[in-house]
């Protein structure tokens, strides 16, 4: 069976790692265009802000306070969210950390930690999603760049990324197998103008592996990009997504000429840290700190706009866009005076 995809303005949303980054640009951008969401998070005071930002604006929200490495937590939220709305259209799996630096160097109680938040956290939010959406709906999960290539000094964040991205093949293939008409997509955004550097454990520190706080090297593109990717999932039914041209030239060249990949990426690791910046603390590996921002402010040229994300989601209108570019180019030479 094909899912069914309502327009964004009459969905129901559920959104993970709604307190920052990608997945607080996603929930004011869904709540403009018109979707009631319903946000999770850790961080309390951050989600009730923001809801009562999107109703005093007219828009619908709620909130609930969840820890997506608690399963049981996540399912009671998902059935907070259909007793305030009804029911639920898409579930956006966002909630996410990071560490950064060397893997060995890396305690096993944080790699542990990431795991619980960033794979099972996405494995607890498609649990609980899946009894909600049997009868039509999306999962969209933010995954990253960095599960198509390994990614120091993000290495164990890598891993997790790794680990998400083939769960969500799996359960693709095994709801279309069932006959469930559920669209599951994958966003991979390359690297994002988020505060996740700030907000992650960092092993980097100054010298031999970094130089100081933690962050998303350039080029960086806005999180919006990311956000417009995942709504787009939401109303159309798609396997994967990569939001970054620059991000795929990177998997591209990883593939083609592993070699010098290998040699190159470790010693250009420190451009993942600030050679002027402290890391700011505590981490949010454990607990929910440092939200309720959409960006790092650390990239005042982020990108915003990926002509390789557009031709992806709109072909059609990418080719006919060429086309006319390229037709224009045509007349002003056919026109140009000869000598």
């Amino acid at each position: 069976m094909s899912p069914t995809l309502k327009p964004l303005a009459e969905q129901v949303i559920v959104i993970t790692g709604a307190s920052s980054g990608i997945g607080l640009v996603t929930a004011r951008a869904a709540a403009k265009a018109g979707a009631a969401v319903f946000l999770l998070a850790r961080s309390g005071e951050v989600l009730e802000e923001v809801t009562r930002e999107i109703v005093a604006g007219g828009g619908r929200a709620d909130f609930a306070v969840v820890d997506v490495g608690i399963a049981s937590e996540v399912e009671m939220a998902a059935a907070a969210a259909v007793k305030k709305f009804g029911r639920i259209d898409s579930w956006v799996n966002d909630a996410g950390a990071a560490i950064y630096g060397p893997v060995l160097d890396s305690p096993l109680d944080e790699q542990q930690q990431l795991f619980r938040t960033n794979y099972f956290g996405v494995v607890h939010g498609c649990v609980a999603a899946v009894p909600h959406l049997r009868g039509g709906g999306a999962i969209v999960t933010v995954g990253s760049l960095a599960s198509d290539m390994p990614s120091p000094p993000m290495g164990v964040y890598s891993a997790t990324k790794h680990a998400v991205k083939a769960y969500i093949a799996v359960l693709r293939m095994e709801l279309h197998a069932d006959g469930v008409p559920i669209a599951v997509a994958l966003v991979k955004p390359a690297g994002a103008d988020t505060p996740i550097g700030q907000h992650a454990s960092n092993h980097g520190g100054r010298g031999k592996h970094g130089h100081g706080e933690a962050r998303i090297p350039p080029p960086a593109y806005d999180p919006q990009l990311v956000a417009d990717a995942i709504l787009d999932c939401c109303v159309h039914a798609r396997r994967e997504v990569t939001v970054g041209g620059v991000g795929r030239a990177q998997v591209l060249f990883s593939r083609h000429f592993p070699g010098m990949f290998e040699w190159l990426v470790p010693r250009g690791a420190k451009a993942a840290y600030s050679p002027t910046k402290e890391q700011p603390g505590p981490s949010n590996l454990f607990e929910g700190a440092n939200a309720g921002r959409e960006r790092s402010g650390e990239h005042p040229g982020r990108l915003r706009h990926s002509i390789y994300t557009s031709a992806a989601l709109h072909p059609k209108t990418t080719v006919l866009g060429l086309g006319l570019v390229a037709g224009a180019i045509g007349l002003l030479f056919a026109n140009k005076p000869r000598r």
